[in-house]
C-alpha cells in the first residue's frame, strides 16, 4: 500500500511540473509568432524606443568639485615641498654652524698650542740667556768689574781706576774689613766692607739686584758709588775718607 501511494504522488508531481514547462513553452511560441506577424514596412517604435539608451545628465558642480581637489592635492604638496625644503635649510644651517664652532675650536686649540710653543721658547731663550751670562772671577778684579756692569744698566758713574784707588785706600782689598776705631765706630755703627760704607749708607743707597749683605764685595761698591754719585758726583772724584 506505501508504494502506490508514493507513485500517485510522484505522478501528480510530475503532471504539474509538466504542465508549467507546456506553460512556458506556449508563451514563449505566442511571443515568436507575435514577433514574426509584424510587417516589414511596419513602424517599429515601441522596440527602438525600448533599445536606446538612457540620456546621461552632466553636471558642473561635480567638475568643479574635481578641479577644487586637485588644486587642494597641488597646494599640499607645495607647502609639503617647502616644509622639507625649509627643513633641509635648517639641517644646512646646523651642519654649517656646528662646521664653523668645530673650525673656531681648531683655531683656538692652534692659538694655545703656538702660544704654548712660544712661551715654551721664551723660557728656553731665557735659561739660555742665564747660563751665558757674563761671569765673573770672585776676586778685587771681578767684583770691580761686576759692580761696573751692574751700575751702568742703573746709570751710576764711574770708572775701574776710581773704585779701585778708593777700596785699596779704603780697606786694602779685603771684604770683611771693618773699623773699630774711627767716629762711625764710637757711635756703634762702624764703617764696613771693600769701601767702608757704614751700616745706614749702605741701607740707603743699596742698588736693586745685589746682596743686602753689607759685606758682599759688589753690594758694597755698588752701593757705595751710587752714594759718592749723589755727594761729589762719582766716586772718581773722591780721594780720600768720604
Amino acid at each position: 500500500m506505501p508504494k502506490n501511494i508514493f507513485s500517485r504522488v510522484q505522478s501528480r508531481s510530475l503532471t504539474r511540473h509538466h504542465k508549467i514547462a507546456m506553460a512556458g513553452v506556449a508563451t514563449l511560441g505566442a511571443a515568436a509568432i507575435g514577433f514574426s506577424a509584424v510587417p516589414s514596412g511596419a513602424s517599429t517604435t515601441t522596440t527602438t524606443e525600448a533599445a536606446q539608451p538612457a540620456a546621461v545628465a552632466f553636471s558642473t558642480e561635480q567638475i568643479k568639485d574635481v578641479r577644487a581637489s586637485v588644486t587642494d592635492q597641488l597646494a599640499g604638496a607645495s607647502v609639503k615641498a617647502e616644509q622639507i625644503a625649509a627643513k633641509k635649510k635648517a639641517e644646512a644651517a646646523a651642519a654649517a654652524k656646528k662646521k664653523a664652532a668645530a673650525e673656531a675650536a681648531k683655531k683656538k686649540a692652534a692659538a694655545e698650542r703656538q702660544a704654548k710653543e712660544a712661551a715654551s721658547r721664551a723660557a728656553k731663550r731665557a735659561e739660555a740667556k742665564k747660563a751665558a751670562q757674563k761671569s765673573y772671577p770672585n776676586n778685587l778684579d771681578g767684583w770691580i768689574r761686576e759692580s761696573l756692569d751692574i751700575m751702568k744698566k742703573h746709570g751710576i758713574p764711574g770708572s775701574y781706576e776710581g773704585i779701585k784707588r778708593n777700596i785699596i785706600r779704603e780697606s786694602s782689598g779685603n771684604p770683611r774689613a771693618i773699623n773699630n776705631w774711627d767716629i762711625n765706630a764710637i757711635n756703634g755703627i762702624p764703617s764696613k766692607g771693600l769701601l767702608q760704607v757704614i751700616p745706614p749708607t749702605f741701607k740707603h743707597w743699596h742698588v736693586p739686584g745685589t746682596s743686602w749683605d753689607i759685606y758682599d764685595p759688589v753690594a758694597n761698591i755698588t752701593a757705595a758709588c751710587n752714594y759718592a754719585a749723589d755727594k761729589y758726583g762719582s766716586m772718581d772724584n773722591v780721594d780720600s775718607a768720604y
